[in-house]
């Protein structure tokens, strides 16, 4: 590589990083042209002075197309999130309606039953919006929104973490569900069955292994699926037991091969919160966060309390 260029020289330019991402995604110089409406040897000489400029190379090129190095694939990571906020900016800035990229995480419970229509009312009233879901625990999901990767995220339980904001959105009943085969499950029922559950990070985990705890019981195995609707199959087919949002059984078909139980004698409710970052005040977080405050719940009774403030 050049090592020649001016550190003046290596500062990146928002169309050099629109440029690498359109040949990133095209796979290949002559195709990212077309898209570009430009002159092929152009976007290869942009190419090669981005490389150069940055020291380092960013294309694996093929006979039949150029496919991302590892440093390259962290430039298209940073070029995303870049660009991104340049069109945020943009709209915060203009007098205009939100437009641009909005980022939103969320919890698959929360995707599945929460979302569809909250996401459907966001893009009638602002059409130029583009919104992209991404589902993870709540854990990963602050950590994401801390670090700028998400504009916001749904997560379960409170966050009171300094740079981050949230406001209530739903408030979730989490139920014991079992095989049907259980009618009243006391504690001496589960202490030789499986807990099936999601990964470390997720609030609803910490909920029930709290609740084990208080109960004496602790799971022989630990069963971690990916999906509600994995670990719905496990516990009809009888694998084990698990907990889960009473909304997600309302919505799944499933919910007549299982049996829900309360896990006291009032319900255990838990309030998912939208969080953002303190600072942030663009007009696409702003429209996000109107329609979730306009919906959020402000009273609640609460169940045993979840300690596990920022996972899910």
């Amino acid at each position: 590589m050049n090592d020649s260029i001016s550190p003046r020289e290596r500062s990146l330019e928002l169309s050099d990083l629109a440029m690498f991402k359109t040949v990133a995604e095209a796979g290949g110089v002559t195709r990212a042209a077309h898209r570009l409406h430009r002159v092929q040897s152009n976007v290869t000489a942009r190419v090669k002075r981005l490389e150069a400029a940055l020291g380092v190379a960013l294309f694996v090129r093929a006979r039949r197309g150029m496919s991302l190095t590892p440093e390259g694939r962290r430039l298209l990571d940073y070029a995303d999130r870049l660009l991104a906020l340049a069109d945020e900016a943009q709209a915060d800035l203009g007098d205009r309606a939100p437009r641009g990229r909005l980022l939103i995480g969320a919890m698959e419970s929360t995707a599945a039953v929460h979302l569809p229509r909250l996401l459907s009312t966001l893009h009638a009233r602002y059409p130029a919006l583009e919104v992209q879901l991404v589902t993870a625990t709540s854990g990963v999901l602050v950590a994401q929104v801390r670090a700028g990767e998400l504009s916001a995220a749904f997560v379960g339980g409170e966050v009171s973490e300094p740079g981050l904001a949230a406001d209530p959105a739903f408030v979730e009943e989490l139920v014991l569900i079992t095989h049907p085969s259980l009618r009243r499950p006391a504690a001496g029922d589960l202490r030789t069955r499986t807990l099936v559950t999601f990964g470390a990070g997720c609030t609803y985990r910490a909920c029930v292994q709290q609740w084990l705890a208080g109960q004496g019981v602790r799971p022989p195995r630990v069963f971690e699926v990916a999906s509600y609707h994995t670990m719905l199959a496990c516990v009809a087919a009888n694998v084990g037991y698990a907990v889960a949002p009473r909304s997600v059984l309302l919505a799944s078909s499933a919910r007549r091969a299982i049996r829900a139980h309360r896990l006291g004698p009032r319900p255990w409710r838990i309030t998912t919160h939208l969080v953002r970052r303190a600072g942030d005040r663009s007009r696409a977080v702003e429209a996000l966060r109107q329609l979730v405050t306009g919906k959020a719940v402000t009273t609640q009774r609460s169940g045993p309390p979840a300690r596990s403030a920022s996972n899910g």
